[in-house]
């Protein structure tokens, strides 16, 4: 059963050969396949986005939301700073009872105070998220817009440096992506 296969498969290549012996002799000249450099569009993704006022907006209320949990922060650090400091002066007074109360205290203040930070942190991320996904949303459907207005095959992002060098049918596309915004 091997013999066969082995042979049916050095048959197929074989006239596979033949075949293409066959076409490059019928032509007298070599085909030539003709490739149409695409025509692209490139902008600077941050610049555009940093220019959209609705960005600017979104920045805005991401400050005011985090100036909002740093006065909260602050405001528990001054209130650890001052038991702290009740519970220093008064160290030498307590009975040992009291000292372990007041202990068992600072550390849940604290416990707080970190868990509140991480908190924090963690939804200041998804209000950034929240508040940008439209702004990106109408950023893409611009440079959807100009993209298939122009003909663009497609638009590169010359951020961080990722294309240093770009030649052909490209095309700087940012003002156009900016007017498309209503932004210039």
């Amino acid at each position: 059963m091997k013999k066969i296969l082995t042979f049916i498969a050095l048959f197929a290549c074989a006239g596979i050969i033949a075949a293409q012996e066959t076409v490059l002799s019928s032509s007298d000249t070599p085909q030539q396949v003709l490739i149409q450099p695409q025509h692209f569009g490139y902008l600077s993704y941050n610049d555009v986005l940093h220019a959209m006022p609705q960005y600017q907006q979104a920045m805005k209320s991401l400050e005011e939301l985090k100036n909002t949990y740093d006065q909260e922060m602050e405001r528990s650090e001054q209130e650890f700073s001052k038991k702290f400091t009740e519970y220093l002066d008064g160290q030498k007074t307590f009975p040992e009872n009291i000292m372990l109360k007041r202990q068992k205290e600072l550390q849940q203040l604290m416990d707080q105070s970190l868990q509140f930070r991480k908190e924090a942190q963690e939804l200041l991320t998804k209000a950034e998220e929240e508040l940008m996904e439209p702004v990106h949303a109408l950023l893409k459907e611009a440079i959807d817009a100009v993209g298939k207005n122009r003909n663009y095959a497609y638009v590169l992002n010359t951020d961080v440096n990722a294309y240093p060098y770009i030649s052909g049918d490209g095309e700087n596309c940012t003002d156009m992506v900016l007017t498309q915004l209503g932004v210039k």
